[in-house]
């Protein structure tokens, strides 16, 4: 593993596509492209899916095509302008503040991640677990008992895993770096000023933070963090290497060297992209002693969930016992040790 590591020259030279190796590819989408009355039609049908019943959105679609058209107007014109946000908060599994926006604006994200998704997503890494399409928790659990195993040989090495989470996420992107990032790959300037409009609609500090409701956001902190994920694999070429949104980790079988890369990835991270790591959950541990990943807890040959994880599915099951919550607990905990937990379920 290098290590005297100039972040800016193998950032600036590393390739950007997740393969690596390939040229740096290009967004060959228009403006029309997004803002074409086509393709939010189709943003629509996406985004109506499991909210008939809303009351926001009944009433968008009491008019829905001249609310469309009126969109699609301003977009054209260049007089558009994202409106205000509905602020309330939930906890899942932490308290979190949620921003949602009009429906007239969601509709508009929707446009523009139907077609900024499937770009982007192709230079991401595949370790990149968050958000994505054939992604998530699932399979990132999965990687990482298949990478536990390939670094202790099957249980016959000490595998050490350096887990770390970024600090306050969403709430420290900053616009600027994000901007800049997005205009490595987009050159035409009628999308960026759109992607401006979205990004600067939103911040809890002067030019910082995305709102969590947004879809879009759950796209740009892919984008953002697929910077750090590619200095990760190709700055230190770490194979071994997991993120899911703000959580990731890293395991060795050398203690000592994850120890020596810590501090490095924390200069990457202020240095590059304004974050921090949070100083309360960043561990090195061996897997024998119980790994917190994923709201699991991982040992060498089974994982059991994580403490609050359960009694948080156990205060809800309190609340609400129909057959739809029950079945989405037991399609989670079919994943882990959970046998004494399904047995205390009531059916």
């Amino acid at each position: 593993m290098p290590n005297n590591i100039n972040h800016n020259q193998l950032l600036d030279n590393r390739q950007s596509s997740a393969g690596g190796g390939h040229r740096k590819r290009v967004f060959n989408h228009s403006y029309d492209e997004i803002i074409s009355l086509e393709n939010i039609l189709e943003a629509w049908k996406e985004f109506i899916n499991g909210k008939r019943r809303r009351k926001d959105v009944q009433e968008f679609q009491l008019n829905l095509m001249d609310n469309i058209l009126n969109l699609h107007e301003d977009l054209r014109d260049y007089t558009y302008v994202h409106g205000n946000y509905q602020s309330f908060n939930i906890n899942d599994p932490k308290p979190r503040n949620i921003h949602k926006a009009s429906v007239r604006d969601r509709l508009l994200h929707h446009a523009i991640y139907r077609i900024l998704y499937p770009f982007f997503d192709k230079t991401f890494i595949s370790d990149s677990f968050s958000c994505r399409v054939n992604k998530g928790t699932h399979r990132a659990l999965n990687r990482f008992r298949y990478f536990f195993r390939k670094v202790s040989k099957n249980n016959k090495k000490t595998c050490w895993i350096l887990k770390c989470d970024i600090k306050k996420f969403f709430e420290n992107i900053d616009h600027k770096i994000l901007l800049n990032i997005l205009k490595k790959y987009i050159n035409d300037s009628d999308v960026i000023w759109l992607l401006e409009r979205i990004i600067f609609s939103f911040s809890k500090e002067p030019s910082r933070g995305l709102p969590l409701g947004n879809l879009t956001s759950q796209l740009f902190v892919n984008i953002y963090m697929n910077e750090f994920d590619q200095f990760v694999k190709h700055g230190f070429r770490i194979k071994y290497y997991i993120r899911y949104a703000d959580d990731f980790v890293i395991l060795s079988q050398d203690k000592a060297w994850l120890e020596e890369t810590l501090p490095k990835i924390g200069d990457f991270l202020t240095e590059r992209l304004k974050l921090e790591l949070h100083p309360d959950k960043v561990s090195i541990k061996t897997i024998s002693s119980g790994v917190d990943f994923m709201g699991w807890v991982h040992f060498p040959k089974h994982r059991i969930l994580r403490a609050s994880t359960r009694r948080r599915m156990m205060g809800r099951l309190k609340i609400n016992k129909s057959k739809e919550t029950l079945n989405s607990y037991l399609g989670l905990l079919k994943h882990g040790n959970t046998y004494k937990i399904k047995k205390n379920l009531e059916f």
